[in-house]
């Protein structure tokens, strides 16, 4: 596996139906946390990660996520004329200059593991890339300047292997996601452990940990190659976890990487309302909480 890496696809071809009707007209990607959109936050994330060549996975009647990066000249001359200088900055700093965006097109929504194909001109069999899903948004904790991605990047190439994000989940919600398989053990946050197998939403009573992924990956190119032959698993889709499992049976080395900081689905309305409301507070645009004020 090549220690370069600087690819990562970010699948944007969803319907969002977890956030209607927001999303009716709106693409998903495009809601807004705090100041800027969730796809914004995940391609900061990225490029604070060192991946500054970002392939979109997108469809029909998504073009403002890819019109987001583009400059706007009238915006700018105006601010620049304006000397809101600061604002003007803010503008440019979404699309900096080592930024690379490329778009595909997904030209039916057949799965997480579909999507990822879709780019497969685009990532030669011998070069590793990431995949971010952008309903999920990873940000450190309170008074910490880390990233958890670029700490999974250091992992992958320390390791040369295979990098899946995962935090712990408690008991009674291990159904609702993959959970891995350590072989009993469990990594320390911001540690790495081989993964010996992965399980979509099991039972509370079958779940082999309470370790779920939650939408960061660094992946061999060679996982193409298991996608084009996967066929359809879960919902009638073709999942990327199927294919992962081929790695680790073929004994290619995946590993689960602990993140240390802290996670938003913003995929549906409560917890979109959660990263609205606990991030506003932490950057002063909210009040604080200060409880029932009745007491």
């Amino acid at each position: 596996m090549s220690a370069g890496l600087n690819k990562v696809i970010i699948p944007v071809a969803g319907l969002g139906t977890r956030l209607l009707p927001i999303s009716k007209s709106i693409p998903k990607e495009m809601v807004p946390v705090l100041d800027r959109p969730l796809i914004q936050h995940v391609v900061e994330e990225a490029l604070a990660a060192g991946l500054n060549e970002v392939i979109l996975v997108t469809r029909g009647g998504k073009s403002a996520v890819e019109d987001h990066f583009d400059s706007h000249y009238e915006i700018e001359a105006e601010l620049e004329r304006k000397g809101k200088t600061a604002l003007l900055e803010a503008l440019r700093g979404i699309a900096p200059p080592e930024l690379k965006i490329t778009s595909v097109r997904q030209d039916r929504a057949l799965g997480l593991g579909h999507a990822i194909h879709c780019a497969a001109h685009l990532i030669p069999s011998e070069e590793a890339f990431a995949v971010i899903l952008p309903d999920v948004l990873v940000k450190p904790q309170v008074d910490d300047t880390g990233c958890d991605l670029k700490a999974m990047v250091a992992a992958f190439q320390s390791q040369q292997a295979a990098q899946i994000m995962v935090e712990r989940v408690p008991l009674e919600r291990v159904d609702q996601y993959g959970i891995v398989d350590c072989d009993g053990a469990e990594p320390a946050a911001g540690e790495c452990l081989p993964i010996k197998g992965l399980v979509e939403k099991p039972a509370r009573n079958q779940a082999p940990s309470r370790l779920s992924v939650i939408g960061r990956y660094i992946l061999p190119g060679t996982i193409m190659q298991h996608l084009a032959e996967t066929g359809p698993g879960a919902g009638g889709e073709i999942q990327l976890t199927d294919a992962i499992a081929d790695l680790i049976r073929q004994g290619d080395a995946v590993h689960a990487f602990r993140m240390s900081g802290r996670t938003f689905d913003c995929g549906h309305i409560p917890g979109w309302l959660q990263a609205n409301t606990v991030l506003g507070r932490e950057a002063g645009l909210l009040e604080p909480d200060r409880g029932d004020a009745s007491v």
